[in-house]
C-alpha cells in the first residue's frame, strides 16, 4: 500500500514537499511515479524515478521547479515542489512499477504501474 502525504494550500511561488511511503514492501526495487489530476483535466505524469539507478523523468512544465528523490531511510520517495503555480493545483498520486520496466520508468506507460496511492490535494491560489 502506498500512502501520499505533504499536500496543502500555498500561494504562488511557494513550496511543498510530497512524500510517498510504503509500509509493507521496499520501494528500493520499484520505480516510483508522481502523477496529478487537476480539476477538469486528464491525469498526467509529473515525474518518475527508476529503480536500479535508472533514468529520472520530469514533464516539461515542472523541470527546474520539482525534484524527485529517494529517502531510503524512510522507505519513501519525495517530490520537492518549488515555485508553485496555480496550474499545479491538482490531486497528486504516487504509483509503483516493479520488474524490468521499472528500470526505465520514462518508457513505461501509466497502465504499467502496479500500485497506486489514494492521492493528496495540492492547491495553489493567489
Amino acid at each position: 500500500q502506498l500512502v501520499e502525504s505533504g499536500g496543502g494550500q500555498v500561494h504562488p511561488g511557494g513550496s511543498l514537499r510530497l512524500s510517498c511511503a510504503a509500509s509493507d514492501f521496499s520501494l528500493y526495487y520499484f520505480a516510483i511515479g508522481w502523477f496529478r489530476q487537476g480539476p477538469g483535466k486528464e491525469r498526467e505524469r509529473v515525474s518518475c524515478i527508476s529503480s536500479s539507478k535508472g533514468p529520472i523523468y520530469y514533464r516539461d512544465s515542472v523541470k527546474g521547479r520539482f525534484t524527485i528523490s529517494r529517502d531510503s531511510a524512510e522507505n519513501a520517495v519525495t517530490l520537492q515542489m518549488d515555485s508553485l503555480l496555480p496550474e499545479d493545483t491538482a490531486v497528486y498520486y504516487c504509483a509503483a512499477l516493479g520488474g524490468p520496466m521499472g528500470t526505465m520508468c520514462d518508457s513505461a506507460g501509466d497502465h504499467d504501474f502496479d500500485y497506486w496511492g489514494q492521492g493528496t490535494q495540492v492547491t495553489v491560489f493567489p
